[in-house]
């Protein structure tokens, strides 16, 4: 059998089918720059969904706003393991940038239970208390995207960006809907797609562009 085996070439490979199914299927089309083309691109090469043209809605400021707080030494807080495991920290650590993911923290289960939320919720509120500039990915938790935007209203966190492409039918679709109507600056998923693996790709595109 004859496949490509280089993964550099299975990704360039890949990259030029995408190109070539946007010119076939939406003639015309036009990304809005070229950071922004880098990420949808990224978005349908991770999950091969090409709604993701459609969308995938970055809100005016966000993409600068990230790109500044990953050259300012930000924390990226993750809502999940896998999340976590999808970013490329080698290219983060040469920028003095961090990736953390509390859900399984034994302080955070604990406050869960005190507090009666779910883990992702006291994941960021644990976040929220830490020194320095933030980030939120969020693949996963509905809940988690609604209390940074409920911290942030009530002045209790401090948040450069965040990635809001939580998957699900129980709370996703309107979490991002909320997230729209914030002043925070963003990246999601309109509706119910979204993931944990969709959250890393996103954050990848806009580092790798660095």
């Amino acid at each position: 059998m004859s496949y490509i085996k280089n993964p550099m070439a299975i990704e360039t490979k890949s990259f030029e089918i995408i190109q070539d199914i946007i010119d076939e299927t939406r003639p015309g089309y036009e990304f809005k720059n070229e950071v922004e083309e880098k990420i949808i691109k990224r978005a349908i090469h991770t999950t091969a969904d090409f709604e993701y043209l459609d969308i995938l809605k970055i809100s005016e400021t966000a993409v600068e706003s990230i790109k500044d707080a990953l050259l300012n030494c930000a924390t990226i807080y993750t809502d999940t393991n896998m999340a976590l495991s999808g970013i490329n920290k080698t290219r983060l650590k040469a920028l003095g940038v961090e990736v953390k993911c509390y859900v399984s923290d034994e302080t955070v289960s604990a406050m869960a239970k005190e507090k009666e939320m779910t883990r992702s919720m006291a994941a960021v509120e644990y976040a929220a208390a830490q020194e320095g500039r933030k980030i939120f990915v969020l693949g996963n938790a509905p809940t988690a995207l609604y209390k940074v935007m409920e911290m942030k209203e009530e002045g209790r966190l401090d948040v450069d960006a965040v990635v809001g492409v939580p998957v699900g039918f129980v709370g996703a679709a309107e979490s991002k809907d909320a997230l729209e109507q914030t002043d925070i600056p963003y990246i999601l998923s309109k509706g119910r797609k979204g993931g944990s693996n969709l959250a890393a790709a996103i954050i990848n595109a806009i580092v790798y562009s660095l």
